[in-house]
């Protein structure tokens, strides 16, 4: 159970793609099982810093009308 929820639940999806496509870039590999527990601290934290920053570009990009779907 996570200390957060999310405002718009169909985020989700999204989401959990960008963490796959993430981890791919970085030749991480996600467990199929879905238990992280046998991965690194490293790993997790590299997955997780990327996807933020990746948030914020977007983020940025919406504000100044940059962002194009």
């Amino acid at each position: 159970m996570s200390t957060y929820s999310l405002v718009v639940q169909q985020a989700r999806t999204a989401l959990e793609q960008m963490k796959y496509e993430v981890a791919q870039e970085l030749g991480i590999q996600i467990p199929q099982d879905g238990y992280y527990g046998y991965m690194t601290t490293r790993d997790t934290g590299a997955i997780g810093g990327h996807i933020t920053r990746r948030l914020v570009q977007i983020a940025e990009q919406q504000l100044t009308g940059g962002f194009r779907r």
